[in-house]
């Protein structure tokens, strides 16, 4: 067996909310003494395809995508295959299963960042792990209760940074018992529970700064007059 420090939660540009490119990333996950990290940009393949194809020695990486399924995330580890959105999550669960992937239901507790937990609890049970440690929190209640949960339903807990700049790639790291250095044994050393998971706190003002501008974003695309909003046309009539 060798052990194995993985940051499985890891965004890149390729997401809409993506601060670092994948050079950066690739470069902080060395920095930061990683084994292996999984690049799970929303809803994409793009970063996972393109840290592949960078020159990486000594640095595993997981292929893997966020999935924004119908009752919330899915990280799903393993794959280069988008697959569709808005789909009911034991659906994507089971698709993902089939293509070989690894599923880990992420910050499942989280009320503002689309936790799968809170509409679907079967999903737990039907993933190959739930992610107990994200470092994007503010007092940690949600980790706490996903842990619990975990355990709970008796599967494995994993961590994740959750980075989306490579400032805090390796803010979550999984510790994996795997049978070789490779990410088939790393795949199989999560579904069999060979992990541990240890956590630091992304900085409380970085983490809000992002959820603000996240928000604005989604505002700006979702509601027209947001994105070009028209100047008032002032009259002055003679008296």
């Amino acid at each position: 067996m060798v052990l194995l420090k993985c940051d499985l939660h890891v965004h890149t540009n390729a997401s809409r909310d993506g601060e670092s490119s994948v050079e950066a990333v690739l470069a902080a996950v060395a920095a930061a003494g990683l084994d292996a990290v999984a690049i799970t940009d929303h809803d994409t393949t793009e970063g996972s395809i393109a840290a592949l194809a960078a020159q990486n020695p000594g640095v595993l990486i997981i292929p893997g995508i966020e999935v924004s399924t119908k009752q919330g995330h899915l990280l799903v580890l393993g794959t280069t295959q988008v697959l569709a959105p808005k789909q009911d999550v034991l659906t994507t669960i089971a698709e993902a299963k089939a293509l070989g992937a690894v599923t880990i239901v992420p910050h499942p507790f989280h009320r503002w960042r689309h936790g799968v937990g809170l509409r679907c609890k079967e999903a737990l049970i039907a993933a190959d792990a739930v992610e107990a440690l994200n470092s994007r929190y503010i007092i940690g209640t949600a980790n706490q209760k996903a842990a619990k949960m975990a355990k709970k339903y008796g599967r494995p807990a994993t961590a994740g940074s959750d980075a989306h700049n490579c400032k805090f790639v390796g803010f979550g790291v999984t510790e994996i018992e795997a049978g070789e250095r490779s990410v088939a044994a790393i795949l199989d050393a999560i579904r069999a529970g060979r992990v541990s998971c240890t956590c630091k706190k992304t900085p409380l003002r970085t983490y809000t700064r992002q959820s603000w501008d996240n928000t604005v974003r989604k505002v700006r695309r979702r509601v027209p007059q947001f994105r070009h909003r028209p100047r008032r046309r002032i009259i002055h009539r003679k008296k």
